[in-house]
C-alpha cells in the first residue's frame, strides 16, 4: 500500500488539512451522487414494466418523471465531479476502496439502470437453458417470457457474447427462478467481477511502477463501473476480472511454464466471456517472456501461455455444446448505428454532404470498414513498437527490478492503448466500453492521465435511468460534433509532428581547453 500523500511526488500540492477537506468533500459528494441515482432508478431505471422510451423527453411523461431526471442530473453531475476531483490520486489505496465500496452500496440494491442490456442476457440464458442455440435463434424466436424487458434491436439478434458467459447466464435462470433472481445473480456476477478486478489492481500497479492510490480510484471509483458494471450488470466486468487477474500471473511469474498455461486460461476464459479481450492476447505474450527478447524466446514463452488460452476456449466451447457458434454472433454486434463511434460519426457527415448535392452515398458501411483495416494496421504497429520498446530495455544496463518494472509498464500501457483504439475505432461505442481501456492505463500510466479520463467522465453521461441512450436523438448534432473533434485531433497531431521534425538537432557545444597554466609567477 502506497503512503497517504494527497499528490504525487514531485507535484505540489495545498496544504494536508486542504488536501484533507477536498477529500472528504469527494467522498460524501460521491456517496450522495450515488444515492440520487439509486432513487432515479427506482422511479425510473430500467425497471421489467417500465415502457421502452422512444423519444428523449417522454421520460417526462412517467408519474416522477421531474424527480427521475432531476435526481439522474444531479447525482451524475455529484459523482463525476467527486471522481474527478481526485484524477491525481485519492489519499491513500485503502481510503480509495472503502470510498469506491461506499459509492457502490446504493447501486448494489437498486434497479437496472442505464441500459437494458441485462435482461437480454437474462433472455440468452433463458434460451440456452431451454435447449436452444443462442448462436443460432434470437431470443423473440425461442419464445422467452421476458421479451418484452428487452430492447427491440436485440430481440432478433443470436448472442454476441462468448460460451462462458452464456453458461453463467443459463445457470442465474436455473437459479433465479424468475426475472427477479436472474437479474440479481446476474448483478452478482458482475460484481465478482469488480471484485477480481480490485484484487489484481495493486499487483499490476507496483509491477508498472504507478501509484497504487490512483491505479484504484481512477477504475473503482469511476462512475461507468459503479453505474454500468454494477448497478448495469454488464458482462464486461467478468471479462475484465478475468483479464487482469491473468495479466497479474504474467507479470509476477513471466518465463515459467506453470504460471504461464494459468495465465493462458485465464485470458481465454476472458474471451469466452467477451471476445473484445483478444485484442490484448499479441501484449499478453510479450508480458510472458523472461530474458532476451528473441523469436525464439517469443515462440517458446508465448507457447504455454496460447495453449492456455487454446485450452479454456475449446473447454468452454465443449461444454456448452455450443461449439464455436459463437465466432458467428459476433458479425450482428454493429446493428446499433451511433454517432458515438466515431467511424459511425463520419459516414454520416459524409453522408449529410452527399444529400446535399442530392446523392445518398451510405457511406456508414463503407467508413466502417475502412476504420476496421485502419484498427487491424494500428494494432499491428502497436505490438510492434511494445516489441522494439521491450528489446532496447533488454539491452540497457538497468537494475533488475527498474528492468522488470519498465517491462511491465511498456507492456501494459500499449494494450491499454490497444484497446482503446478498438473502442475508438470499433463500428458501436456503449459507454460502458470505455472501461476496457481504463482499467490497463488506470495502472499503466504514470503521467498526463486526462486524455483517457476525460472521454470517461463524459461518457458517464450519455444514458438515462431507463436505458435511453442520449445518441440516439443527437444524431445530427452529434456527428458534426465527433467528426470536428477528429479533424482538430489530427490536425493537432500533425503539426506536432512536422514541427518536431522540423525542430534543427541542437549541436553540442564543445567543452573550451583550459590554457596551460603561465610560467611567470
Amino acid at each position: 500500500m502506497t503512503g497517504a500523500r494527497p499528490f504525487p511526488a514531485g507535484r505540489p500540492g495545498p496544504p494536508g488539512e486542504a488536501v484533507d477537506g477536498r477529500a472528504r468533500w469527494a467522498r460524501y459528494a460521491g456517496l450522495t451522487g450515488a444515492a440520487l441515482l439509486a432513487v432515479a432508478g427506482y422511479l425510473g431505471g430500467a425497471l421489467p414494466a417500465a415502457p421502452l422510451r422512444v423519444t428523449p423527453v417522454s421520460i417526462w411523461q412517467g408519474p416522477h418523471g421531474p424527480i427521475v431526471l432531476g435526481a439522474w442530473l444531479i447525482g451524475t453531475v455529484l459523482l463525476v465531479g467527486a471522481w474527478w476531483s481526485l484524477r491525481q490520486g485519492a489519499p491513500s489505496t485503502g481510503w480509495a476502496y472503502r470510498t469506491a465500496g461506499l459509492w457502490a452500496v446504493p447501486l448494489l440494491v437498486t434497479p437496472p439502470m442505464g441500459s437494458r442490456d441485462v435482461y437480454s442476457y437474462a433472455c440468452q440464458g433463458w434460451t440456452y437453458a431451454h435447449g436452444l442455440d443462442p448462436y443460432a435463434t434470437g431470443v423473440a424466436a425461442a419464445g422467452c417470457p421476458w421479451l418484452d424487458t428487452v430492447a427491440p434491436i436485440w430481440r432478433d439478434t443470436p448472442a454476441p457474447y462468448g460460451p462462458l458467459f452464456v453458461l453463467l447466464a443459463a445457470l442465474a435462470v436455473l437459479l433465479g427462478g424468475g426475472l427477479t433472481g436472474t437479474i440479481v445473480l446476474l448483478r452478482l456476477i458482475a460484481v465478482v467481477g469488480v471484485l477480481l478486478a480490485a484484487l489484481c489492481l495493486p499487483g499490476l500497479a507496483r509491477a508498472a511502477g504507478v501509484p497504487t492510490r490512483r491505479a484504484a480510484w481512477l477504475l473503482l471509483a469511476c462512475p461507468l463501473v459503479g453505474v454500468h458494471l454494477v448497478a448495469g450488470a454488464h458482462n464486461d466486468a467478468m471479462m475484465l476480472g478475468l483479464l487482469l487477474l491473468g495479466l497479474l500471473v504474467l507479470v509476477r511469474y513471466p518465463g515459467r511454464p506453470r504460471p504461464l498455461v494459468i495465465a493462458g486460461v485465464l485470458l481465454g476464459l476472458a474471451v469466452a466471456v467477451k471476445a473484445s479481450a483478444l485484442v490484448v492476447l499479441p501484449f499478453a505474450a510479450l508480458a510472458a517472456l523472461l530474458g532476451r527478447y528473441t523469436v525464439r524466446a517469443l515462440l517458446r514463452d508465448a507457447g504455454w501461455l496460447a495453449g492456455g488460452v487454446v485450452a479454456a476456449l475449446l473447454a468452454t466451447s465443449l461444454l456448452s455444446g455450443l461449439g464455436l457458434g459463437w465466432v458467428g454472433g459476433l458479425s450482428r454486434s454493429g446493428e446499433s448505428v451511433q454517432w458515438t463511434s466515431p467511424p459511425t460519426a463520419v459516414g454520416f457527415v459524409v453522408d449529410y454532404a452527399g444529400a446535399l448535392f442530392g446523392r445518398e452515398p451510405d457511406a456508414v458501411p463503407v467508413i466502417r470498414a475502412v476504420a476496421l483495416v485502419v484498427l487491424a494496421g494500428l494494432l499491428v504497429a502497436l505490438w510492434w513498437r511494445a516489441w522494439a520498446a521491450l528489446r532496447r530495455l533488454n539491452d540497457a544496463r538497468q537494475r533488475v527490478a527498474r528492468l522488470a518494472a519498465a517491462r511491465s509498464q511498456v507492456t501494459l500501457r500499449l494494450a491499454g492503448l490497444a484497446l482503446a483504439a478498438t473502442v475508438v475505432l470499433a463500428p458501436v461505442f456503449h459507454p460502458w466500453y470505455a472501461t476496457w481501456p481504463l482499467a490497463l492505463l488506470a495502472v499503466a500510466v504514470a503521467t498526463r492521465t486526462t486524455w483517457f479520463v476525460l472521454p470517461c467522465a463524459v461518457a458517464s453521461c450519455l444514458t438515462l435511468p431507463d436505458g435511453t441512450n442520449l445518441a440516439r436523438f443527437t444524431k445530427a448534432p452529434g456527428a458534426l460534433a465527433m467528426t470536428a473533434l477528429l479533424l482538430v485531433l489530427l490536425t493537432v497531431t500533425v503539426t506536432r509532428r512536422l514541427r518536431a521534425s522540423r525542430a534543427p538537432t541542437p549541436t553540442p557545444t564543445p567543452t573550451p581547453t583550459p590554457e596551460p597554466p603561465s610560467s611567470r609567477s
